[in-house]
């Protein structure tokens, strides 16, 4: 961590502007509880996603559909209370601003009122501009979501790489810089080619957050719970496990488990 990150005491869109500006890539994380986020805000993490993908790993769901405006308002309060210094973004979930400006805007004011989150983030581009403009002009930041978007699964029915014919590489950059128009503070970019990631980040002015979108990009963001390990079945090209939590845990319980059976636990010392 550099000496001037360490200095941040709060990270701020201003702030991740600078980074873009200098060149200093952004660091970014899921989040979804309390003694995860504080550990991972404490470990110097720019910013925090509270992410719809805690309809996967939290509550075991095939997709990113089922969740609800209330659950994620539920997990983003927990986030917030353990942050000191990241920047949190929460994801409006499905269903709850596609089509609608009206009622995008009512999710974002309840997910910043209820929860004390930073921004949101919304998946799309030129489709859902309207609910982007709409919630921005009540002063909340907006984070844009372009490529594999994962909650249009059922329309792509697949989870592979996005934007390798030219015709929707071409719409993806023309729906980065009408992100950027509308007054969208970063973008993420899934799982598209290298190449077309670099080229987006190079002509918008805003950071570009990148989740398999090469090494190009202003920053890179993982679900926390693949990056530790914790989830085993999850095997993208773009994940790099740097731990591997799933045997460290089950070594543990097994450890605790064979202590209770065998009487060894707990001993004098750990009796009253």
């Amino acid at each position: 961590m550099s000496v001037h990150q360490s200095n941040i005491k709060r990270v701020t869109t201003h702030i991740l502007q600078e980074m873009k500006a200098r060149g200093e890539k952004i660091s970014m994380l899921t989040a979804y509880d309390f003694s995860m986020a504080k550990i991972l805000d404490a470990a110097g993490i720019d910013i925090l996603l509270v992410g719809d993908s805690a309809s996967n790993v939290m509550a075991g769901n095939e997709t990113t559909l089922p969740i609800t405006l209330d659950q994620m308002i539920y997990h983003a309060t927990s986030v917030i209370k353990a942050v000191k210094r990241a920047f949190v973004v929460v994801d409006i979930p499905f269903g709850s601003y596609q089509g609608n400006s009206s009622e995008a805007l009512r999710s974002a004011i309840r997910i910043m009122k209820e929860s004390g989150a930073h921004a949101v983030k919304l998946e799309g581009g030129r489709e859902i501009k309207e609910s982007v403009l709409r919630i921005l002009s009540a002063g909340v930041p907006v984070m844009g979501h372009l490529g594999l978007t994962p909650q249009s699964i059922y329309k792509f029915g697949t989870y592979t790489v996005r934007a390798k014919e030219e015709e929707e590489a071409k719409r993806l950059l023309e729906d980065a810089k009408i992100l950027e128009e509308c007054g969208c503070f970063a973008i993420v970019l899934e799982k598209i080619p290298a190449k077309l990631g670099e080229q987006v980040a190079k002509s918008v002015n805003i950071p570009v957050i990148g989740i398999g979108a090469g090494g190009g990009v202003d920053g890179q963001v993982l679900v926390t719970h693949d990056l530790l390990g914790i989830t085993k079945d999850f095997q993208p090209r773009f994940l790099r496990r740097y731990a591997d939590l799933f045997n460290v845990m089950t070594e543990a319980v097994q450890g605790y488990i064979k202590d209770v059976k065998g009487k060894e636990f707990p001993n004098k010392k750990e009796s009253y």
